[in-house]
């Protein structure tokens, strides 16, 4: 249960401090911890005060287990804010001013307390909105991007090309976060293959950042296509000496596959994304990763209850549905053959509207696939769907026979 019963005296304290802190330029940081709410996947909330072109504000990050998401608010309603989430969600704040620092608890089952005292060596607060992101791929320290016309050949990204940049060190932050949570972690060698590579960026920068951080034995393969992408792929490989990298012309489809460690399909289409799944899991990927795009198969199968009927008549609402549904069926399927799944959103919809992305990590230990198969089969028979492309592959099936009076199929 969240702490929602819980003293006010310590906490309005705490909230005092905090307040002048804000109003007199002396906060350094707030951390709220010890999270009680709904999302899983939050973790912490940092705080601090930055000036932006419409003012000083409190920008808050929120840390989820695989991103970060910032929001800014101004003084009056951050403080607010920060009053809301300690009456329900967090059960720790740290404080930390030029002068002076602070440690509420309200733990359940114990009283709440405040603990204050002086800070160790803080610098003057930083209220500069925009830092010098240390990013895992540097565009001066790596002419593969030049080679893929990503940045200029002084190593400054390229006109147009920003987004295509973020997308690049986004896929690596979570490639690293989550081979640490995979069996892969401790190994010597790892083998990853990126189907429906495209041009290659990310099968570059996973092969450039995992040949620094992780793998004494390293192998990446991207499959592609198209042959004169290929040939492009190949041959900046060649010029930066990625001796482990290779690119070949398949398709996803026609791709055989002996053992894999990581598997990434990012914007294959339609079911060329539940092929690559399939692949992954039979030839044991510890790590899935994909971001689907198109979402064809199911739509002309929807047969929603009543209940839906009237809201999905209008297009937009059956195809944001049919896609829902799609990536719902697969997201499960893969609990049921063995991974622990998380779907979240990749990148900002602000770069690029296909934006979800699937992550399945080897499950460690053995759950339950009686019950989680009744799940999938229970999400497929309320939307109606009786075929899908992965749970064929995966030798399930959706509509299971009816048993006879008898006991008989």
């Amino acid at each position: 249960m969240p702490p929602t019963h819980v003293s006010t005296s310590v906490k309005d304290k705490l909230l005092a401090l905090l307040n002048d802190a804000v109003r007199n330029g002396r906060l350094v940081k707030l951390t709220l911890s010890g999270y009680r709410g709904a999302d899983a996947t939050l973790k912490n909330v940092f705080v601090r005060s930055v000036v932006l072109r419409d003012g000083p504000r409190l920008s808050f990050v929120y840390r989820h287990t695989t991103r970060d998401i910032t929001k800014n608010f101004t003084h009056e309603e951050g403080l607010a804010h920060v009053a809301t989430l300690l009456a329900a969600e967090f059960q720790t704040a740290n404080l930390f001013t030029t002068d002076q620092s602070a440690q509420l608890e309200l733990r359940d089952g114990r009283a709440p307390r405040l603990v204050t005292g002086k800070p160790g060596p803080v610098p003057v607060p930083d209220t500069a909105h925009d830092h010098a992101k240390k990013r895992l791929i540097d565009p001066k320290e790596s002419p593969w991007l030049h080679g893929l016309g990503v940045t200029t050949v002084d190593g400054k990204v390229a006109k147009g090309m920003e987004a295509k940049f973020r997308q690049i060190n986004k896929f690596v932050e979570l490639l690293q976060h989550l081979v640490r949570e995979s069996p892969i972690d401790a190994s010597d060698s790892l083998t990853l293959i990126d189907m429906g590579c495209g041009k290659g960026y990310v099968t570059f920068a996973a092969y450039d950042f995992l040949s620094r951080v992780h793998a004494k034995q390293l192998k990446v393969r991207g499959v592609e296509a198209r042959p004169e992408l290929v040939e492009l792929c190949n041959r900046v490989a060649a010029e930066n000496r990625f001796c482990g990298l290779l690119f070949e012309a398949d398709t996803i489809e026609s791709t055989a596959l002996d053992h894999v460690d990581v598997l990434v399909a990012l914007h294959a289409c339609d079911t060329a994304t539940d092929d690559a799944i399939a692949k992954g899991i039979e030839a044991g990927a510890s790590l899935i990763l994909v971001a689907p795009c198109c979402h064809k198969e199911l739509r002309p199968q929807l047969r929603p209850p009543p209940v839906l009927a009237a809201a999905l008549k209008h297009g937009i609402l059956l195809e944001r549905q049919a896609e829902f549904v799609t990536d719902a069926v697969r997201a499960a399927l893969l609990e049921w053959a063995g991974y622990d799944t998380k779907v979240f959103e990749f990148i900002s919809t602000e770069h690029t509207a296909k934006n979800l992305m699937i992550a399945a990590v080897k499950r460690r230990h053995s759950k339950g696939r009686e019950e989680l198969k009744r799940y999938v089969l229970g999400l497929a028979a309320f939307y109606g769907i009786r075929t899908q492309r992965l749970a064929e592959q995966l030798g399930l099936r959706l509509i299971q026979p009816q048993m006879n009076a008898d006991g008989r199929r």
